[in-house]
């Protein structure tokens, strides 16, 4: 056969069971990997978007505060040209305004807190109209009353919402199977936004 000698020739070994053992494994292995970068593409994928409904669901918040914030000063001014004695109490309200505006509109965590604290400043100034009829009478303090309540009732609607995106934004991230990867894919924990009771009764405005 053109001279050649037959030993030039090597015969295609089959494969042994110890190398297909090997080429099986590597196989799944490749296969895991595969299925794990999937999983953990669509894992990621939640944590955005239930990120993007929790800071949407704020947004609506944002804005009612911001009208509440508004309204204040002239709350404050209008009660301080009936009771200007009662410097310390219209003092408070102002600077847990100022508290309120001063956070960092990323933080929602800083801002729920200083609107709780808000609330409850709120409510004393409400209390006062009780003390001075003339107070409670006046026509602006009333539209200014009636003002703040249309926008906690605003602020309830807004509130439930976004404490349901909360909800489901925190049940995904701290249970099976998105606390396995919540460090690595940078999942992120939201306060609900909570009031008492008694703030939430206080600032409601009700008119006899």
């Amino acid at each position: 056969m053109s001279g050649l000698p037959l030993g030039n020739f090597r015969q295609k070994q089959p494969l042994t069971s110890s190398k297909m053992s090997q080429l099986s494994i590597i196989i799944a292995v490749v296969v895991i990997l595969v299925l794990l970068i999937f999983v953990m593409i669509g894992i990621f994928n939640k944590f955005v978007k239930n990120r993007n409904l929790v800071q949407d669901a704020w947004g609506n918040i944002d804005v009612a505060l911001k009208r509440r914030y508004d309204l204040i000063p002239n709350l404050v001014e209008t009660v301080k040209g009936y009771a200007a004695h009662e410097k310390d109490t219209l003092e408070k309200v102002i600077q847990a305004r100022n508290a309120a505006m001063s956070v960092p509109s990323d933080d929602i965590a800083g801002q729920i807190q200083a609107e709780n604290a808000l609330q409850q400043t709120l409510r004393s100034i409400f209390a006062l109209s009780e003390a001075y009829p003339d107070l409670k009478a006046n026509v602006n303090f009333i539209d200014l009353q009636q003002k703040l309540n249309e926008i906690e009732e605003n602020l309830e609607r807004s509130r439930r919402y976004y404490n349901g995106s909360v909800r489901q934004n925190n049940t995904y991230g701290e249970s099976f199977p998105g606390v396995l990867f919540a460090g690595l894919l940078k999942y992120k924990h939201f306060d609900f936004f909570e009031t008492t009771g008694e703030a939430r009764e206080n600032v409601k405005v009700e008119f006899s």
